[in-house]
């Protein structure tokens, strides 16, 4: 089997729906429409030609900038013929993407982490809820607008004898570096460039 025999049998079996083709490091790469994501996952796997029976994964990208921001990646392999071949479709942020278990019930778990990290709503998901993260999270930490703090930070109080959901405070402020502090090798630099401060550096005497 080769790329050019899966363009063919995808081409037509789906003439009005016109998968768009491309490939990079020798790997095909089928994208779709969201709503017809099942019937090519269903044919890529039970076609003759095809054969791919097997889900290897299922994630998430987030393109902010765009009206359709999240692709949902699907990436299939071939045991018979020993090759992969990756399939998606872009979604927005209130789109439901059909879910893929009734083809792959592999992608149960897959579909729970990109609607974890993501916010993506996948249709007929039987248990679409958090996996990676806490019940009552906020927000979707993969999104490129998610802070790098995130929005809330969990401690134990001990007054009160639980855990406790706060908003995020940096507990130390930035720090700006002058390099004339008392690290080791830092004073030596300077001496070699001529720019120690004479006045306020101190000596140390390391006797054996």
């Amino acid at each position: 089997m080769t790329a050019e025999i899966i363009k063919s049998a995808l081409a037509e079996h789906f003439p009005d729906k016109l998968p768009v083709f491309s490939e990079a490091y020798g790997e095909l790469t089928v994208t779709v429409a969201r709503e017809d994501i099942i019937d090519v996952l269903s044919f890529l796997r039970d076609a003759p030609s095809c054969r791919f029976t097997q889900l290897i994964d299922l994630c998430g990208v987030d393109y902010p900038e765009r009206v359709e921001r999240f692709e949902v990646v699907y990436h299939l392999l071939s045991m018979r013929d020993n090759m992969r071949v990756r399939v998606k479709l872009r979604c927005g942020e209130k789109d439901l993407v059909p879910s893929a278990i009734s083809v792959y019930p592999a992608a149960n778990w897959f579909e729970r982490e990109v609607f974890d990290m993501y916010g993506v709503l996948f249709a007929d998901h039987p248990d679409l809820r958090r996996i990676l993260t806490d019940y009552t999270f906020s927000g979707y930490p993969l999104r490129k607008d998610f802070p790098l703090t995130g929005f809330t930070e969990l401690r134990y109080d001990e007054a009160q004898k639980r855990t406790v959901y706060e908003p995020v405070t940096l507990t130390q402020d930035f720090r700006n570096f002058d390099y004339a502090g008392p690290w080791e090798g830092v004073r030596r630099l300077f001496e070699e460039d001529g720019q120690a401060d004479q006045t306020s550096a101190e000596t140390v005497t390391v006797k054996n």
